[in-house]
C-alpha cells in the first residue's frame, strides 16, 4: 500500500524541499516507486528535479482546482522510478480559488484516491505556511516529515505545526501522524547546533530521526543543475546523510 508524506514547515529556509527531492531520489535509487508532489507555488521541487515549469501544459493545479487525474499530471525525471506532479506558477492563485470550492481541504486528497498502485511512497512538498494548500497536503497524507534547522529560533513556530497537525488529525484526517522530524543544515564546528539538536531531541521525543543533515556546498548548488545530489555529487557528505536517512525511512516503515 501507498504511503503518502507531507514535507512541511511554515518557516522557510529550512530545507524541506532539498529533503523531498533528495529523500525522494534515494527511495527511488533504492528500488521504491516514488512519487513527489509538488504544490509550493514556487515550484522549488520541480525546477530541482529538471523540470522546467515554463513548458508545462497540466500541473497540480490543475488536479487540485479542475479535478483532472493526477495521473494525467504527472511527468518523468531523470531517476527510473522517481516521477513527478509538477507545480507551475498558476497554483500561485489556488489558496484564493479554493476558499469558496465545497470541501477545499480534501481536494488533492480526492485526487491522490485516483492514483493507480505504481507508487510505494508519494512525498508532498508543501509551501511555508499553513495556508490551504498545507492543509490539503495534510489531509492526503499518511504521515509529516518536518525538517528544522539547528539554528537560532529552530523551534519557533513548531508548536503552531504541532497544533495545526492535531486539528488536521481531529477534523479531517485521523490517521495523520507525525513521521518523523528531520534536523537539517547541521555545523559540526558550532556549539549551536550540537545545542539546539538536543534541544530538538528533547523536545520532540522518539521523533527525530538519528540521520542529520549536514550544511552542504554540494546540496545547495545541486538544484541549480536540476539534480538530486545522489547525482550531481553522490560521495558528497549530503548525499551520504540523505541516502543514510532514506534507509531509516525505509526502515521504519
Amino acid at each position: 500500500m501507498v504511503r503518502v508524506t507531507a514535507c512541511t514547515n511554515q518557516k522557510g529556509g529550512v530545507g524541506k524541499t532539498t529533503t523531498v527531492v533528495n529523500l525522494a531520489a534515494f527511495l527511488a535509487l533504492s528500488g521504491t516507486s516514488t512519487l513527489v508532489i509538488d504544490v509550493d507555488p514556487q515550484g522549488n521541487a520541480t525546477s530541482g528535479l529538471g523540470v522546467d515549469r515554463r513548458l508545462l501544459d497540466r500541473s497540480v493545479y490543475d488536479a487540485i482546482i479542475d479535478r483532472v487525474p493526477i495521473g494525467d499530471v504527472v511527468v518523468g525525471t531523470a531517476i527510473d522510478g522517481l516521477d513527478l506532479v509538477p507545480s507551475t506558477p498558476a497554483l500561485s492563485g489556488a489558496e484564493v480559488e479554493l476558499v469558496d470550492i465545497p470541501a477545499r481541504e480534501r481536494r488533492l486528497a480526492a485526487s491522490l484516491a485516483g492514483l493507480d498502485a505504481r507508487y510505494e511512497r508519494v512525498l508532498i512538498d508543501c509551501p511555508p505556511s499553513l495556508g490551504l494548500l498545507t492543509v490539503n497536503a495534510l489531509t492526503a497524507a499518511d504521515g509529516v516529515l518536518i525538517p528544522i534547522q539547528t539554528e537560532y529560533y529552530a523551534l519557533e513556530g513548531l508548536s503552531q505545526l504541532v497544533n495545526t497537525i492535531r486539528l488536521v488529525r481531529e477534523e479531517l484526517n485521523p490517521r495523520l501522524e507525525v513521521e518523523g522530524v528531520l534536523l537539517t543544515m547541521y555545523d559540526a564546528r558550532t556549539n549551536l547546533s550540537a545545542q539546539v539538536a538536543a534541544e530538538v531531541r528533547r523536545h520532540m521525543d522518539g521523533t527525530v530521526y538519528d540521520t542529520v543533515v549536514p550544511r552542504s556546498v554540494r546540496l545547495s548548488e545541486a538544484p541549480s543543475h536540476g539534480l538530486p545530489v545522489a547525482l550531481y555529487a553522490p560521495s558528497s557528505r549530503g548525499a551520504q546523510a540523505y541516502g543514510a536517512l532514506a534507509a531509516e525511512v525505509t526502515a521504519r516503515g
